[in-house]
């Protein structure tokens, strides 16, 4: 794998312009990796094509929360997943404070909620309504839950309030956080083998659409401001009374000191988008093909040659 990244790094740097390289800074570009596939494997396939270019990268492990004003205050350089539904609140206030800025949409559209593989539904047959869902709340108790459902919610640190939109729209479930991405995989493969009913956190795009056919569950719609001030949403004396976007942007950020430091990369960045497809790649090739994430930006860089090149002139 590491020949083949040397090879396309390689071939890239013959066809680029030495005057772009020249002009980036040899301190490396700091990337901030998270705890989810899609994540994790765009942001190798960017930092070689930056190495391609002739820049230095390295990779640090940061809070998808606090990674925001880790951009804002030059720690990393940028971040390449910027979810609306996850994480819209956190850019917003690292915006409104300075130091960082919006570089521009993925062509994709994302969408984060609850959601059931369609087995589900022969045991609860109102879904996708919320209100369907509550009511066969039976259906989905466990030990760990007595006489409430089970939903298992995302992770800690990406911040879905699920516990407060079940308290603000009076829901019979217990919220149970999962420790990462892996986990929820493991809960719908393991509910799978005797198609037991299951709710778990996903998201749009993501390899599990093709794996595991199922639907999102519809709460009342996002309105702006629901999340902010109780008199938005269908409960006057609550927040989170609501769905996420259904149709989510996907964006990136980058420190405002990028496009000085590493002008290259920085209009590079700017170029770069992804589309649903090629971010579902991504994650299958760890997800399904258990590749490690730096194998994995390797094949896609080697596949899709004529994309990311482009970006680069």
């Amino acid at each position: 794998m590491k020949k083949l990244t040397l090879t396309l790094a390689a071939t890239a740097m013959m066809a680029l312009p030495l005057s772009v390289s020249a002009k980036d800074s040899s301190d490396p570009i700091v990337i901030p990796v998270h705890n989810w596939s899609s994540q994790i494997v765009m942001s190798h396939v960017v930092g070689q094509i930056f190495e391609s270019m002739g820049n230095a990268v390295e990779f640090v492990t940061t809070d998808s929360q606090a990674v925001y004003e880790s951009v804002r205050m030059g720690d990393v350089a940028l971040e390449l997943e910027v979810w609306e539904g996850a994480f819209g609140a956190s850019f917003r206030a690292a915006l409104e404070k300075g130091g960082l800025h919006d570089a521009g949409d993925h062509n994709a559209v994302t969408r984060e909620d609850w959601w059931y593989p369609m087995w589900t539904k022969e045991a609860c047959p109102g879904l996708p309504s919320w209100e369907a869902l509550n009511a066969c709340a039976d259906v989905f108790k466990t030990a760990e839950t007595g006489d409430k459902g089970r939903y298992l919610d995302g992770p800690v640190d990406w911040l879905k309030h699920g516990k407060e939109r079940v308290d603000a729209l009076g829901m019979d479930f217990v919220v149970v956080n999962a420790g990462s991405a892996a986990a929820l995989w493991a809960e719908i493969g393991a509910a799978e083998k005797d198609k037991r009913p299951v709710v778990v956190f996903n998201w749009t795009p993501n390899f599990a659409e093709a794996v595991w056919p199922g639907e999102f569950v519809e709460f009342p719609e996002w309105v702006e401001g629901c999340d902010k001030d109780p008199s938005v949403g269908v409960n006057p004396n609550a927040l989170y009374d609501c769905g996420n976007p259904a149709k989510g942007y996907l964006k990136k950020a980058a420190w405002d000191g990028m496009k000085d430091k590493w002008p290259g990369a920085y209009s590079t960045l700017q170029k770069i988008s992804f589309t649903n497809p090629q971010i579902a790649e991504m994650a299958k090739f760890v997800d399904i093909d258990d590749m490690e994430p730096e194998e994995a930006a390797a094949e896609w860089l080697e596949n899709n040659e004529a994309i990311w090149t482009a970006w680069t002139n």
